[in-house]
């Protein structure tokens, strides 16, 4: 994966009715850590990372770089949303094209921040980048990624197998500007 190319980072914080999605700071260490070390974050993602390799590995600032929003609620980090340029995807149809991630902390699901914090950072690519497609893939099994993908427009291109799991390749048509 690598970064979206032509875009001024990190772009002014995005705000939403509860939500700001802005760049990471120092300050988000502890959450991104609880993030990457969460067993429940991490059940269709192949695993949690150990929490003292994160401790020792993870930089002042984490995940600083062009497409890494921190989801701010109220001032606490409670999940990031990734916008990264799928160069070496495995499919061939999400191969350059630009792919949507999101971990949220296990207090912060079903409440519907992942569906508004997406949108809003879908919202702001279509704005720096209209006319390009957007990919997101998950696996089968996880329904609540499943439901939220659906929401956001995405549909099936494919599934596949991967990572012992059945995985879904969904793609959103890309928005252009209104003539």
């Amino acid at each position: 994966m690598t970064d979206l190319g032509p875009v001024a980072w990190p772009p002014a914080p995005i705000r939403t009715e509860r939500l700001v999605l802005r760049g990471p700071e120092a300050r988000d260490r502890a959450a991104f850590i609880e993030l990457l070390a969460s067993p429940d974050v991490h059940t269709y993602l192949g695993g949690p990372r150990p929490r003292d390799e994160l401790e020792r590995e993870l930089p002042e600032v984490p995940e600083r770089w062009p497409g890494s929003f921190v989801v701010d609620l109220d001032g606490a980090m409670i999940g990031q949303v990734l916008l990264r340029r799928a160069t070496e995807h495995r499919r061939p149809a999400a191969a350059g094209k630009a792919d949507l991630g999101y971990l949220f902390l296990p207090q912060a699901w079903g409440f519907g921040y992942a569906a508004e914090a997406c949108t809003a950072a879908l919202d702001w690519f279509d704005g720096v980048l209209p006319g390009e497609p957007v990919v997101l893939a998950t696996q089968t099994a996880n329904v609540a990624s499943m439901r939220l993908a659906a929401k956001l427009g995405f549909t099936e291109v494919e599934r596949f197998w991967a990572w012992d799991a059945e995985q879904w390749l969904g793609m959103r048509s890309p928005v252009t500007p209104a003539d």
